[in-house]
């Protein structure tokens, strides 16, 4: 009997069956390794229920495709210096890198956040929305239809429908216009500006870029939707409260978002979920050590340096980020580093939201308030915990999952940034610490939604045949799967359970191949086997991925 693979984002098997036929088709172009992740598609989403949710309409039929390519062919001409450079601008780094270059002028405020999320969110659901249509569709690109054709630079090795860039610039300047209304015809000129840099380069014909400006506006309306739901523009009618350990603003100005701790967030359940402790009484003989060692702490060029070096823009964990996307060539990847991107900076916006849900539920004194002299001007809102322990906390955490290589460094980066507040003199000892500590533990609750939203996946089961389905003892049946990626070399491990059993069992390399036959050995229990799981690994001994869900029964009868 064939059994149905649920994939992660809910599609449904028949449109499996039709991306693995379309697979078969492309590899025997290009081959698989050379493809970008033609199961990204199939990924976890934010907004969107699914890669499938927006899939486009086919492309234009061979007939209109001849009058694209005739366009094409007469843009060659206006390909000067000025059309290279606006090539070359949009060609760098992933389709995302620019839209989020555009934010560094936000500069590195925790408010950031929610926009900085947003933004995220869209290129993310955008680009995986993106490759379900194009591995659906397979078009090829058009210098492959059209060898005489030529290009400004490289073609991406994906199909061609619809354009990447495309997608996440109509996401990206949308999202952007709600957030900044006032610069929305910029954002949306430039979106404009990145498709047509596409057809300057001989990449995509227009009927790909014009599909993926739509596909991503689309996405953005989700975001926007969710956006508009999540509680930021509810007024603060409150007021600051009194007392000897209270905060209050030191230019009388109202409290900074007062209110963001109540803000809706993406895998937290709510921001008070992981709310720590309260601070130590500032009256304590703990409170008034901590006061005194920022009072007395003995400042130097170098604490003076990194103080305002993670007080100023240029210490921006998105330009980080865009480092490490280069760094590691995923520049090339639209979908994982569109994934690195959203991690992150969910990462981000959900600590903020949990380090503002307990800034104003303790509502801590300020270390000026207890004679310390800062080098800069106080931040408007609490003391404890630390923001920017918190958002470091949490953006290095989630990044250290993504470039494990590289954790080290990431997690002292952000061990640093929290210091230095208390070199700045803005922070006590007890605000960094709960804050690094609240950051990565949000961030660990990021991660574990990573580890399952289908990107670890390099080969897929679409369908499993058991022949026969009934068997006696002493018998032999055969197990036959099919799917992605799968050849001779693959190990599958099955999840069953007995007759009668009440807990899953799992046999690990039960079978090697697509197709194998097994025996039904004496002794074995009578009645129906169920098979609920199915892994597939490449390493003998890799078991960290995650079942496909199946339900195929054999029945077992004595003989």
């Amino acid at each position: 009997m064939k059994t149905k693979i649920i994939c992660r984002t809910g599609c449904r098997l028949r449109e499996l069956v039709l991306i693995g036929l379309v697979l078969v088709t492309l590899g025997s172009k290009i081959g698989w390794a050379q493809q970008v992740e033609p199961l990204a598609g199939t990924w976890k989403t934010w907004v969107l229920t699914s890669g499938s949710q927006l899939r486009l309409p086919p492309p234009p039929d061979s007939g209109a495709t001849v009058a694209e390519i005739a366009q094409l062919r007469a843009l060659e001409s206006e390909r000067d210096v000025a059309a290279r450079d606006l090539i070359n601008f949009w060609d760098t780094s992933d389709p995302g890198f620019r839209w989020v270059e555009m934010t560094y002028s936000l500069g590195a405020g925790a408010a950031n956040a929610r926009p900085l999320a947003l933004l995220n969110v869209a290129i993310y659901d955008a680009t995986i929305a993106a490759w379900d249509s194009k591995y659906i569709f397979n078009r090829p690109r058009p210098s492959q239809a059209d060898p005489s054709l030529s290009t400004v630079v490289p073609d991406p090795h994906s199909p061609s429908y619809p354009s990447e860039h495309a997608a996440v610039a109509g996401a990206a300047s949308e999202v952007l216009a709600y957030l900044f209304p006032a610069q929305a015809k910029f954002y949306r000129d430039k979106a404009e500006e990145a498709g047509r840099s596409r057809l300057l380069a001989g990449v995509h014909y227009p009927s790909d870029v014009k599909a993926g400006l739509e596909l991503g506006r689309a996405v953005a309306t989700l975001v926007i939707e969710w956006a508009r739901k999540d509680g930021s523009d509810k007024p603060w009618t409150g007021s600051v409260p009194t007392g000897p350990c209270a905060w209050r603003p030191e230019t009388g100005a109202p409290p900074a978002t007062p209110l963001a701790g109540t803000w809706r967030t993406w895998v937290l359940k709510s921001g008070d979920q992981l709310r720590p402790g309260p601070p130590p009484d500032c009256n304590s003989d703990a409170g008034k050590g901590e006061a005194a060692k920022v009072k007395d702490f003995q400042r130097t060029f170098n604490t003076n340096e990194a103080a305002f070096y993670w007080q100023g823009p240029r210490s921006i964990w998105n330009r980080v980020i865009s480092q490490k996307i280069a760094e590691y060539r995923l520049d090339e990847n639209p979908p994982r580093a569109a994934r690195v991107r959203a991690i992150a900076n969910v990462a981000w916006y959900d600590t903020f939201v949990a380090c503002w849900d307990a800034k104003y539920t303790y509502w801590q004194i300020r270390p000026y308030q207890q004679g310390a002299t800062p080098v800069f001007p106080t931040p408007n809102h609490p003391s404890y915990p630390g923001a920017h322990a918190c958002n470091s906390g949490a953006t290095a955490w989630a990044l250290a999952y993504l470039f494990p290589r590289d954790a080290e460094a990431l997690n002292r980066q952000a061990e640093e940034a929290a210091e230095s507040r208390i070199w700045a003199g803005i922070h006590y000892r007890s605000d960094t610490d709960a804050g690094l500590a609240l950051g990565r533990s949000v961030a660990q609750l990021v991660i574990e939604r990573a580890k399952k939203d289908g990107s670890q996946f390099e080969s897929l089961v679409i369908d499993l045949k058991l022949t026969p389905t009934t068997v006696q003892i002493g018998d032999s049946f055969t197990a036959t799967m099919s799917g992605l990626n799968l050849n001779e070399r693959t190990y599958f491990d099955i999840r069953f359970r007995r007759p009668d059993g009440t807990t899953d069992e799992v046999a690990f390399n039960a079978q090697r191949g697509i197709s194998a036959g097994h025996a039904v050995l004496m002794g074995a229990a009578t009645g129906t086997w169920v098979i609920n799981g199915v892994r597939s690994h490449e390493i003998i001994n890799d078991f960290s991925g995650d079942f496909a869900t199946v339900s195929a029964t054999l029945t077992v009868s004595p003989r």
